[in-house]
């Protein structure tokens, strides 16, 4: 139902957590394109440029350009479902490298790494 895939990088309108309002920022497509063939949803990873704290569950992007960001980068342990309606558009992918110690510092948030859940 979606254009986009796993590790796209898009701009989205990103809603405040306090529902006060939104503002376009990256986000990280981490919802598998199995899930996107049935759904109108993503499931996002926020993207900041404050690399100055780094917290539990977040990742130093380290191809950032590559990745079509602006400047250095994090992928934030911040994550929603949002209705792919929300993209304004791709900006590019995540290295597979990159996305795959996402994908591990995401599973260690959800308590899925003690279980051996890392993988799609």
């Amino acid at each position: 139902m979606t254009d986009y895939k796993r590790q796209d990088i898009v701009l989205i309108n990103f809603g405040f957590s306090d529902g006060t309002g939104f503002k376009k920022r990256p986000a990280l497509i981490i919802s598998s394109d199995s899930y996107h063939s049935s759904r109108r949803e993503i499931i996002v990873a926020a993207i900041t440029s404050n690399i100055k704290i780094a917290r539990f569950a977040d990742t130093k992007i380290e191809q950032w350009k590559e990745a079509g960001l602006l400047m250095p980068s994090l992928v934030t342990g911040v994550i929603r479902t949002m209705n792919s309606d929300l993209v304004v558009r791709k900006l590019g992918a995540l290295s597979h490298q990159d996305f795959s110690r996402v994908e591990k510092n995401i599973a260690k948030a959800m308590g899925l790494a003690e279980f051996g859940l890392t993988r799609r």
